[in-house]
């Protein structure tokens, strides 16, 4: 065989060889592309109820659209060869990202479920907390034990959902002050706990519910302090009833926009004036918004479905403005008020005053 011939033959064999191994070579990577939004002033599609429905108090009608936006990822066992990715990466609608940033530690598709739903039901409580003091309508917190740690001095004893009530006959009221009441033991000594057991709990749950539970505190595995083995944390209880019916959706970005939406029905104002928005973030019970994964997925499935306007958290917005769809405008935000300030420009027409991520 002719030299050249024969060089062109092993070109040939060695790129089909190349073929074959990144079509079967596995690569640890996940796919991230633009999910469902759902409209938190309106109906789900599935079963025609409220996304936000709201008893007990007076609510007003809306229009327009106040839009939280989704991504929809790849399960725990997606393994896509080094051609699927590399495709990925080429396309606008795709985000490849490393399988652990959406599955860390070996994370199992039933594990991210919970926490995804632990996160989701997080917002849920946060968003109606901003968006009542954002309105100046009072509610009640109490301080609750989050998580038990298991084969801790509390297991069997003190349960996840408890409201505590008092240690050591001290009133507890906020969530620091677990762990300073029981830092004032030393390891071994008895901390008496007055709870109300999940359950029983209620906006004003009676005294006789209440129960006083002793536990014997341990040696903190990286010091010498006394600890009782759980986690605290805080609910709120509100003198009407929200309630978000979305089923299927996880996670903690949806805050901002389930916030507006409740305001949006609690107040006279009509706050979209019907345009349609849509947007994304995370958001505290003080109203602080806060930054999410997948936007550029999320401002495609904003602009697919109709969106003209779009709030972003102002930590994304550098990657927001990278990737806006034409015709839709990006507003950036920090804060729960920003984007009822918007909202505001929007129904008077001064849109060229928005603040925005690409500016």
């Amino acid at each position: 065989m002719p030299r050249r011939s024969a060089t062109m033959l092993a070109a040939t064999l060695t790129l089909i060889a190349l073929l074959c191994v990144s079509v079967l070579l596995k690569v640890p990577y996940s796919e991230m592309s633009p999910g469902p939004t759902y409209n938190t002033l309106g109906a789900q599609e599935d079963d025609g109820k409220p996304v936000i429905t709201i008893t007990g108090h007076q609510t007003y009608p809306t229009s327009g659209h106040l839009n939280m936006t989704t991504v929809q990822v790849t399960g725990a066992k997606y393994e896509p060869s080094l051609v699927s990715a590399v495709v990925g990466w080429l396309r606008d609608d795709v985000l490849v990202v490393p399988h652990d940033n959406l599955y860390p530690q070996g994370q199992t598709d039933q594990q991210a479920q919970q926490v995804n739903a632990e996160e989701f039901a997080s917002s849920e409580d946060s968003a109606k907390t901003a968006a009542l003091t954002q309105l100046g309508i009072p509610f009640g917190t109490e301080v609750m034990v989050s998580s038990v740690i298991a084969g801790g001095p509390s297991e069997g004893k003190l349960h996840a959902g408890d409201q505590i009530v008092a240690i050591d006959g001290t009133k507890v009221t906020q969530k620091a002050q677990v762990a300073q009441l029981v830092s004032k033991h030393k390891p071994g000594d008895t901390v008496n706990f007055t709870v109300v057991p999940h359950g029983k709990t209620s906006p004003t749950p009676a005294a006789a519910d209440e129960s006083t539970v002793p536990v014997v505190t341990a040696k903190a595995p990286d010091e010498d302090r006394a600890i009782v083995g759980i986690m605290p944390g805080v609910t709120h209880t509100f003198p009407f009833t929200i309630d978000i019916g979305l089923q299927d959706v996880g996670g903690p970005s949806a805050g901002l926009m389930f916030s507006l939406g409740i305001i949006d029905k609690l107040t006279p104002t009509d706050l979209t004036a019907g345009k349609f928005v849509a947007g994304t973030g995370t958001i505290d019970d003080d109203g602080t918004v806060g930054p999410i994964g997948g936007i550029a997925m999320k401002l495609i499935a904003a602009r697919d479905k109709g969106a003209e306007y779009f709030f972003a958290p102002a930590a994304n917005c550098a990657e927001a403005a990278k990737a806006t769809p034409s015709g839709l405008h990006l507003i950036k935000v920090d804060k729960l008020s920003d984007a009822l300030d918007a909202l505001a420009k929007i129904r008077d027409g001064k849109t060229d005053s928005l603040p925005s991520c690409n500016r």
